[in-house]
């Protein structure tokens, strides 16, 4: 549903700012009122004025209505954080560590058992 609300908004945009630079500023009606424009006009006499101004009202309001509807979605997004999922696994990991180097560090029996025999001297050999 996101993506394809984005992909709209996109070719929304696209669609605006197209329709703005096609329209005519201010000062060029001062050329059509000494009759060079009149004869360029596609949509009539009348001139593309009132057919732009109302498609590029329609496209500026589309465009926010899906800004605010993206802007909602994203908000309310139920995404996990990659982060957090790599600290969950952390923290378990951690938790089960003192438990399996507590059963390793039990104290032998006999602590000569953990002296290597090169190492021990030859008065304590028996």
């Amino acid at each position: 549903m996101q993506q394809l609300l984005l992909i709209f908004h996109v070719l929304v945009c696209v669609a605006l700012v197209i329709l703005v630079l096609v329209q005519q500023g201010k000062g060029a009606e001062m050329g059509a009122a000494f009759g060079s424009g009149a004869s360029q006009t596609l949509f009539g006499s009348q001139g593309s004025g009132s057919f732009l101004m109302k498609i590029t009202g329609l496209c500026a309001a589309l465009f926010f209505i899906t800004s605010l509807a993206l802007g909602y979605l994203a908000a309310h997004q139920s995404k996990q954080d990659p982060l957090q999922n790599l600290t969950s696994a952390v923290v378990n990991a951690a938790a089960q560590a003192p438990a399996q180097s507590q059963a390793a560090t039990t104290a032998p029996a006999d602590p000569q058992d953990q002296i290597p025999q090169d190492q021990v001297p030859a008065s304590k050999k028996q």
